[in-house]
């Protein structure tokens, strides 16, 4: 059987163009979870299901209603990440990008930079601050949420780092050309 980095070295020939120690299936981000022990598991049961409803509401495309579910959520547990970082995505959808990233640095912030909803802020926050053109705080978003085991977040990050991407694209040549060698003509 194929340790981790085997199956990284062989995705990196076969996928050159994907970031080194990508290997499909393997996300640990779905893995995380956020410790939500020290809240009274009542009001967490409110939450979740306040949160479910704005999800919901979110996806039928009613962000009022979704904002306003969220909100509760936070008034309810205002020290659980998770209902800071699910407003964060309404707001990001009304047009409120101020908004969205001071919920989702109050995320970062109530997580302690841990756990699921830290790995999901980091990312969404990463997107928001690419978009402003800020690609250096972007990048460190997704590398701190790549560590986490967010596979798009890796992507990210290489794609913002410079180097990576001249060693992919010099790498995705050199494979190119061992695939289909270039036959010297004879005269």
């Amino acid at each position: 059987m194929a340790s981790a980095h085997d199956k990284a070295v062989l995705q990196a020939i076969f996928n050159p163009t994907t970031p080194f120690g990508d290997i499909p299936g393997l996300n640990q981000e779905e893995e995380l979870t956020d410790d939500d022990s020290s809240f009274d598991p009542v009001l967490l049961k409110q939450v979740k299901d306040l949160e479910l409803k704005g999800v919901s509401a979110a996806e039928a495309g009613d962000v009022k209603t979704a904002l306003h579910h969220f909100n509760q959520a936070v008034q309810t547990l205002p020290s659980r990440a998770s209902a800071y970082n699910n407003r964060a995505q309404a707001k990001r959808l009304q047009g409120d990008t101020k908004g969205a990233i001071e919920d989702l640095e109050q995320a970062i912030s109530l997580s302690k930079g841990t756990g699921r909803s830290a790995c999901q802020a980091l990312v969404q926050r990463g997107l928001l601050l690419r978009l402003a053109c800020r690609d250096e705080e972007a990048r460190a978003d997704f590398e701190q949420a790549a560590a986490m085991g967010s596979e798009f977040a890796r992507q990210q990050a290489v794609i913002l780092n410079p180097y990576a991407a001249l060693c992919n694209r010099m790498l995705s040549e050199v494979i190119g050309k061992l695939r289909n060698p270039e036959v010297p003509e004879m005269q």
